[in-house]
């Protein structure tokens, strides 16, 4: 389907990366089940939020190392689909599903205090969007893609920006909140304005911009990130990313960057929902309880 049957099961599936993803998941529900009396003020982690984290650990291995990732490198909706499965998907279902005690075990910690100017609002609100529109000005985005070192730690740090900007949206630790329900409301309203200009010009570009997806020669160059072997061998056996493409370069484009914008409005809308909701829950309980402390607010 769609020229998977030309690859092997070692490019589709990333074995390391895969034995690796199984090993994270068996830790958790170690970390969570029996290993849970062994953190401070820890408690039991209902089986919903356990399910979430293996769906999206799954969702972050495919994503990143198993089909999705490869079909990322032969058209470009699937790399939208891969940045939206990534950085907008799976960071808030980790801060959902991993419980708040196992983040205070992590990072109450000396070590981590002169980092904390790092993980401002603001900063974590701009440097996600900044990140996401400077990887997709053309140069910049084929130059990363053909480093494959380069590109490997770039969305190694845009993961970790994503949880930041997440961070503010959900954060699993009520003290450690620093915004509050209405600016929280603000919040993911500038990340939807923030990636808007990106996108547009993605959407509405009248030519293919990307190289990677158009010119055989970078493309081989880039599919050294996840195929093993020559990238002349490519070129001796596939035209090129075209080989692939059920769409002509421009409709795929297209196709990307509204993907891309859509799954984006999807999680800000679910992420308002949120909000509402526990705003809502949070006033109520102050009504029933006078003496209920604002600062342990779970928002």
């Amino acid at each position: 389907m769609m020229g998977l049957e030309y690859f092997s099961f070692s490019d589709l599936w990333s074995p390391v990366a895969l034995v690796f993803t199984m090993a994270v998941g068996v830790l958790y529900t170690f970390v969570v089940g029996p290993w849970r009396m062994h953190f401070k003020d820890s408690e039991p982690v209902p089986v919903r939020k356990q399910i979430v984290f293996l769906i999206a650990l799954a969702l972050l291995y495919l994503a990143q190392a198993g089909p999705i990732s490869l079909l990322g490198h032969l058209m470009f909706s699937f790399h939208m689909l891969v940045m939206a499965i990534s950085y907008f998907i799976v960071p808030p279902l980790f801060l959902y599903s991993i419980p708040g005690w196992f983040w205070k075990w992590l990072f109450d910690r000396k070590f981590w205090r002169p980092l904390r100017p790092l993980t401002h609002p603001l900063l974590s609100l701009f440097l996600l969007n900044l990140l996401f529109s400077i990887y997709h000005i053309p140069a910049i985005h084929d130059w990363i893609m053909v480093h494959t070192t380069f590109h490997a730690w770039f969305y190694v740090v845009m993961f970790i920006v994503a949880m930041m900007n997440w961070w503010h949206v959900y954060c699993p630790v009520p003290e450690w909140v620093r915004v509050r329900p209405i600016g929280k409301v603000a919040y993911i309203f500038g990340n939807g304005l923030l990636l808007t200009p990106a996108c547009v010009l993605i959407i509405f570009a009248g030519s293919p911009l990307f190289a990677v997806y158009n010119d055989p020669e970078v493309w081989a160059q880039a599919m050294q990130y996840c195929v093993s072997g020559d990238p002349a061998q490519l070129l001796a056996q596939f035209e090129g990313p075209q080989f692939f493409n059920l769409l002509k370069p421009r409709d795929d484009q297209q196709l990307g960057g509204i993907l891309m914008k859509f799954i984006q409005e999807f999680m800000n809308i679910w992420a308002l929902a949120v909000v509402f909701i526990q705003w809502y829950r949070h006033d109520r309980k102050k009504e029933d309880t006078p003496e209920w402390d604002d600062a342990a607010r779970v928002i």
